[in-house]
């Protein structure tokens, strides 16, 4: 496919729809990742009024990363869509805005100041930029298209 073909697909496509798989993607890859951060920290003591306290401070991670994943997400995809649609064009500065404020709403809350807000939003915001700029995939097409089967048999060999 050409990036004519790829970009067709992906306007075919609407803004909510675009949000809304960016927050799922964020979610499931949030929730992996707390689950792997879980599984690096000490298991909480056991006590008798709590049952099985490694599996409830496990979930609770997975939730709180898979819950920051989801709204940096949606927020990032959200706010370049509206970019998009608002400035008309199709560039780097809408992935670039919709990183700053991604960063700096969600990281920002998180981190409870306007220093790591400001941070965290600058720190996204060029890391969209240099990857929208550096030619929007990352994927070298070299021309072949691979099918998951083939109806042509093999010649046998004797």
């Amino acid at each position: 496919m050409d990036q004519a073909e790829l970009r067709q697909m992906e306007d075919e496509t609407s803004p909510l729809m675009k949000t809304i798989k960016g927050a799922t993607a964020g979610l499931v890859a949030g929730t992996i990742w707390g689950t792997i951060v879980a599984t690096w920290h000490d298991v909480p003591r056991v006590e008798r009024s709590i049952a099985l306290p490694g599996l409830i401070r496990t979930l609770k991670m997975m939730g709180n990363y898979g819950m920051t994943f989801a709204a940096v997400g949606g927020v990032y995809i959200g706010v370049e869509q509206l970019a998009q649609n608002y400035r008309m064009k199709r560039d780097f500065v809408n992935g670039a805005v919709g990183g700053f404020v991604a960063g700096a709403s969600v990281l920002g809350y998180k981190g409870r100041s306007i220093s790591s807000a400001i941070s965290a939003g600058a720190a996204l915001a060029v890391t969209s930029a240099v990857v929208d700029a550096g030619g929007q995939t990352t994927r070298i097409d070299n021309g072949k298209e691979y099918y998951p089967y083939t109806i042509k048999k093999r010649p046998t060999v004797d």
